[in-house]
């Protein structure tokens, strides 16, 4: 039973390993179509800006209570949605 476990386990975190490379893709993907370029702190920028707008229109008092809990945090992600409108902006008017 414990060698079944192990094997499932092991092949488990192949999959998730999987996914993750994957999922890695998808926001290296987004993030090029969207900005017009791609790295790795561009990347991180765009996840957080997905989770955080994806939880404030989803759970808008969820939102709510972490920025009046964290005031420093919201400005950091206001900072970056900013930053990521303009990238944007910009790479639409050169196309």
């Amino acid at each position: 039973m414990r060698k079944l476990l192990a094997v499932f386990s092991k092949g488990r975190w192949k999959m998730e390993q999987k996914l993750q490379e994957q999922l890695d893709g998808l926001l290296e993907k987004y993030t090029e179509l969207l900005l017009g370029e791609t790295n790795d702190e561009l990347k991180e920028e765009v996840r957080q800006w997905i989770l955080y707008t994806h939880i404030a229109k989803s759970m808008p008092p969820l939102a709510k209570h972490w920025n009046a809990t964290y005031p420093d945090a919201k400005q950091g992600i206001k900072e970056i949605i900013q930053h990521i409108k303009e990238l944007n902006e910009a790479h639409r008017n050169k196309q």
